[in-house]
């Protein structure tokens, strides 16, 4: 089975996750998603439905954590190549 360095929804490094990957169903950690998308088989945030949603939302999550605008493009330019958004 794969491992990821980063979120397969939203590209966080799953080495930052505080519970080191979401849950599927059955119990098991993810090891494709963050526990911030991702619990119990499902994604928390399913109202997000394309990678330029995702790619906005974080944008705003990082500029709460004070990042600098230039970096919240920088960091989330790769969302669209991620698994989940992958058609």
């Amino acid at each position: 089975m794969k491992t990821y360095k980063v979120c397969q929804s939203c590209s966080m490094p799953m080495k930052k996750d505080p519970q080191g990957g979401g849950t599927n169903a059955d119990g098991t950690k993810s090891n494709m998603y963050c526990s911030l998308c991702y619990g119990n088989g499902n994604f928390w945030n399913s109202e997000i439905d394309s990678a330029e949603e995702m790619r906005e939302f974080v944008k705003v999550k990082l500029k709460e954590m004070g990042f600098p605008g230039f970096l919240t493009g920088f960091f989330t330019r790769g969302i669209p190549k991620l698994e989940r958004w992958k058609k």
